[in-house]
C-alpha cells in the first residue's frame, strides 16, 4: 500500500496527493447528498485547482483522474465527451500540427528574435514591439499558433544563456539543457525578462483575436451564426475592440515604465553578451545547408501566412503540410527526428481532451442555463452588459469556446421565437463575442493560448505558474474587461 500511494501522481508533494485523494472520496459523498449541480461546480473547482498546481503535478493525470470520475458518476456520457472533442476537432489538429509545424521553424525564429534581442535595447520599445506583433498575428493567423512562436523562440533564448552559464567551456548550443544548476543572479533577471515578454505576447494574442472573425474559433462560430463576413465582422466589433486595443497598448506602456505586476525587468548585460557571442557564432559557422534550410523555413513561413490569411484549409491541415514541406526540402527523414517535433504539444493535447469532459459535464447540468434565462429577463437596454460581465465571468472558470457556443445558441433561439428585436440580437451577438474573449485573460483556463502556456515546456524554466499568471495579467484584465464593459455600455 505504500508503494502505490508513492507511485501514485509520482514525485507530486504528499499533502497533493492527499487533497486528491480526498476530492475523489468527497465528490462520491456530494453527489448523494448535496446533489448532481452542486457536485458538478465542484468538480469545476477541483480541476481550476489542478491547473493551478501545475508546477506540482502536470494537470493531465490529476484532472484525468478527476474527469473519469466524472464520467463514471454520470455528471456527463462518453458520447457528450466525444461530441465535445469533436466540435473541437479544428483546434486539436492544431496543438498536434501546427506546434510540430512551428518547431522545424526554430532556427528561422531564433535567427530573427536574436536579432531583435540584440538590437532593441530597450525593453519598452521590446515589450510594445511584442504586444503588437502578437495582436496583428493572431487577428489574421490564430493565437495558439503565435503562442506556440513565443514559446519556441523563449525556450532557445532560455537554452542559450542557461547552458553557458552552467558550463562556459561547452559550445554554445540550445539543445539538452541540464537543469540541475545553481541560477545566477542574471539567470534569475534573465527569467523574469522572458516571463514579462510572453504575458505581454499572449495578452496581445487576446487584443488582436477579438477583433476579427478568423481571430479566434468563437469569433467565427458567431459570426457564421449572425451571417457576418471579414470586414462586416470587424466594423461590429470594432466600437468595442478598437478603444480596448488602445487602451490595452497603453497598459504594455504604463507596466514596463513603473515596473508593477511583475514588468519591467530589462536583460541582463550578462545575458546580452551572451545572446550576442552566440549570434555572431551562429552566423561565423553557419554552413551552406544551413543557410538553405533557412531559406526554406522563410519560405514555408510565407506559406504558412497566406495559407491561414487566407483560410485554404482548417488550421491543423495546414500544419501538416508545413511539417511535410520543409521536412521534406531539408531532409529530414527519419521517424525519431520527426518524433522530437510532437514532444511539445501531445500532452497539452491531452489536457484539452480532459477539459472538454468538463465542458460536457458543464452542458448537461445545464449550469449555466440559470444565468441565461436571468439575463433574457432583463432590461433589453441594460442586457448587452449583462451578458458581456456574464461571459466573462463564466469564460474565466471555463472554455470561452464553449460559453460562446450555449450563448450564441439561446440567444439564437430568443430572437427566433420573437422574444427580442432583430437590433437586440445583434447587439448581444457582439456582447457575447467581446466578454468571451477579453475579460477571460484573467485567468490560464480562461484562453487556450494562456492555458497552453501554463502547461508547456517554458512554464517551469522560468518559473511561470497559474498563480504568477494571473498576478500579472491582472492590470490587462482590468483594463481589457472595464473598458470593454463600457464601451458595450455606451456604444452598443
Amino acid at each position: 500500500m505504500k508503494n502505490f500511494f508513492s507511485n501514485f501522481l509520482g514525485n507530486s508533494p504528499i499533502w497533493y496527493k492527499q487533497v486528491i485523494i480526498l476530492f475523489l472520496i468527497f465528490n462520491i459523498v456530494s453527489l448523494y447528498t448535496l446533489g448532481p449541480t452542486i457536485t458538478a461546480w465542484l468538480f469545476i473547482a477541483e480541476f481550476i485547482f489542478t491547473l493551478a498546481m501545475a508546477l506540482k503535478c502536470y494537470p493531465l493525470q490529476s484532472g484525468g483522474i478527476l474527469a473519469i470520475e466524472i464520467l463514471f458518476l454520470g455528471l456527463t456520457s462518453p458520447e457528450a465527451a466525444y461530441a465535445e472533442i469533436g466540435h473541437n476537432l479544428e483546434v486539436i489538429l492544431l496543438l498536434v500540427f501546427m506546434v510540430a509545424g512551428i518547431f522545424f521553424m526554430k532556427p528561422l525564429l531564433m535567427y530573427l528574435f536574436g536579432k531583435a534581442f540584440i538590437n532593441i535595447r530597450s525593453k519598452i520599445t521590446l515589450s510594445f514591439l511584442f504586444v503588437i506583433l502578437a495582436a496583428v498575428l493572431s487577428a489574421f493567423l490564430d493565437a495558439l499558433t503565435v503562442t506556440a512562436v513565443l514559446i519556441a523562440v523563449s525556450v532557445g533564448f532560455y537554452g542559450v544563456y542557461h547552458k553557458v552559464a552552467s558550463n562556459p567551456d561547452l559550445d554554445l548550443n540550445e539543445d539538452n539543457v541540464s537543469d540541475n544548476v545553481q541560477a545566477s543572479n542574471a539567470l534569475e533577471d534573465f527569467k523574469k525578462f522572458l516571463v514579462s515578454l510572453v504575458m505581454h505576447g499572449v495578452v496581445g494574442t487576446a487584443l488582436g483575436g477579438v477583433c476579427t472573425i478568423v481571430g479566434e474559433p468563437q469569433n467565427l462560430l458567431i459570426g457564421n451564426t449572425m451571417g457576418w463576413e471579414f470586414v462586416e465582422f470587424f466594423t461590429k466589433m470594432a466600437p468595442i475592440t478598437l478603444p480596448v486595443l488602445v487602451c490595452g497598448l497603453l497598459t504594455t506602456l504604463i507596466l514596463e515604465i513603473t515596473g508593477i505586476f511583475g514588468y519591467g525587468s530589462t536583460l541582463p548585460d550578462e545575458v546580452r553578451v551572451i545572446l550576442e557571442e552566440h549570434a555572431k557564432r551562429e552566423d561565423e559557422n553557419r554552413t551552406q545547408k544551413q543557410k538553405t534550410d533557412l531559406k526554406i523555413q522563410a519560405f514555408a513561413g510565407i506559406l504558412l501566412i497566406i495559407g491561414l490569411a487566407l483560410h485554404l484549409a482548417p488550421v491543423g491541415l495546414i500544419g501538416l503540410g508545413i511539417i511535410i514541406f520543409q521536412t521534406a526540402f531539408m531532409g529530414i527523414t527519419e521517424e525519431h527526428d520527426l518524433g522530437k517535433a510532437f514532444e511539445e504539444a501531445l500532452p497539452f493535447t491531452g489536457l484539452l481532451v480532459v477539459f472538454f469532459v468538463v465542458v460536457a459535464m458543464i452542458h448537461d447540468q445545464h449550469l449555466f442555463s440559470p444565468i441565461i434565462d436571468w439575463a433574457l429577463t432583463q432590461d433589453p437596454n441594460s442586457q448587452p452588459a449583462i451578458f458581456y460581465a456574464a461571459n466573462g465571468i463564466l469564460s474565466m472558470i471555463s472554455d470561452n469556446v464553449f460559453v460562446a457556443t450555449v450563448y450564441i445558441g439561446e440567444v439564437k433561439k430568443a430572437f427566433e421565437a420573437g422574444s427580442i428585436t432583430p437590433e437586440q440580437y445583434e447587439n448581444l451577438a457582439i456582447a457575447i463575442n467581446t466578454g468571451t474573449n477579453l475579460p477571460s485573460v484573467a485567468t490560464p483556463n480562461g484562453q487556450a493560448a494562456f492555458l497552453f502556456l501554463l502547461t508547456s515546456s517554458l512554464a517551469p524554466l522560468i518559473g511561470l505558474s497559474y498563480g504568477k499568471m494571473v498576478k500579472m495579467a491582472l492590470p490587462y484584465t482590468i483594463v481589457l474587461g472595464g473598458v470593454g464593459l463600457l464601451c458595450v455600455m455606451y456604444f452598443l
